[in-house]
């Protein structure tokens, strides 16, 4: 979501107040940007204090690597640091609509400030929502071309494996062990469509991505384990992959493990206003600390599950729910 950024970047919300901004000296920079930044950062020493090599990938909200959040910033050094890679959606196609090709000037906009995280060190993973063959070329030959690595999604659902482009995009056989070596990706967070673990470990095991991002959890509810996990991790090539975990941050989804029933009736303080696109995910005041520690800093967390399952890394989404508050 980039609402408005193309209108005039987002203004201070009549809701931030001056003590903020002086936290925040950078100008232009936003309480509620300002807010998201630290939340990713808290995440992120959390999960390399546990394990080093845990890869922190935020998918959208692209603007909070620019210091005062828009493409004429100066590099966020703290967030930048942060994090490992970013993931954007819809750079090429899909921004309107699905397989139809962004504009020209949110591609301009998108791109200047995913190479300020690019110029960081920082993988861009990109996914572009398209369904036709020249399109989707076209999208692997414009990611390519930009650096970035890049995964053209047939359905937005991201609930299949698609059958093209075949081979994959730069396959290979490595052992792929850090970002720097991803040269492809997989992103299949909902496995609606496997009647069981097994069908999607086995479907997933017979294909030769360098990267996978998935669900903790199967569509009965049940987390994927450590073993499940590790098995995930091989290519049918005999090479290795990196098994990354779907978490959002900006939203509370009503079937996650951490619902109580009691939300249904009565919202915590926390808990705002349901996503009328995605029914069942409702935005959150993602500076509220009770809210944090269902994400994050404790042995009963989101996060702390997705690292004792093994995972690589952990895929931030809902980025951007600074834009509702803002």
């Amino acid at each position: 979501m980039l609402l408005l950024v193309l209108a005039g970047i987002a203004t201070m919300s009549l809701i931030s107040c001056k003590d903020d901004e002086e936290e925040n000296p950078a100008a232009g920079d936003t309480e509620f940007k300002q807010k998201m930044r630290d939340f990713v950062i808290d995440i992120s020493q959390y999960a390399k204090a546990i394990n080093p090599n845990f890869n922190i990938i935020p998918q959208n909200g692209i603007e909070l690597v620019s210091s005062n959040g828009d493409n004429s910033g100066a590099p966020h050094a703290a967030y930048l640091n942060a994090i490992d890679a970013n993931g954007q959606e819809d750079l090429w196609y899909g921004y309107d609509n699905d397989d139809q090709a962004t504009p020209s000037d949110v591609r301009i906009y998108l791109n200047d400030l995913l190479e300020i995280s690019k110029n960081a060190g920082n993988t861009i993973l990109v996914t572009d929502y398209c369904s036709t063959t020249s399109n989707m070329e076209d999208a692997y030959f414009l990611n390519n071309n930009a650096g970035y690595v890049s995964f053209a999604a047939t359905q937005r659902e991201l609930n299949i494996i698609p059958t093209f482009p075949k081979p994959i995009q730069e396959e290979n056989n490595a052992v792929v062990t850090s970002l720097s070596q991803v040269k492809n990706f997989l992103y299949l967070i909902n496995p609606a469509d496997f009647p069981a673990k097994t069908d999607f470990i086995n479907a997933v095991k017979a294909t030769n991505y360098d990267l996978l991002i998935m669900d903790l959890f199967f569509s009965d509810g049940t987390a994927f384990n450590e073993s499940e996990v590790a098995q995930l991790k091989n290519k049918a090539n005999g090479g290795k992959r990196l098994v990354i975990s779907y978490m959002s941050i900006g939203e509370v989804e009503n079937y996650r493990y951490y619902w109580q029933a009691s939300w249904n009736t009565t919202k915590p303080s926390w808990m705002d206003a349901e996503n009328l696109d995605w029914p069942g995910n409702f935005k959150v005041k993602y500076w509220d600390p009770e809210w944090q520690r269902i994400i994050f800093g404790n042995d009963q967390s989101y996060l702390k599950k997705i690292v004792n399952a093994g995972f690589d890394g952990v895929y931030l989404d809902i980025i951007d729910a600074f834009e509702f508050y803002e």
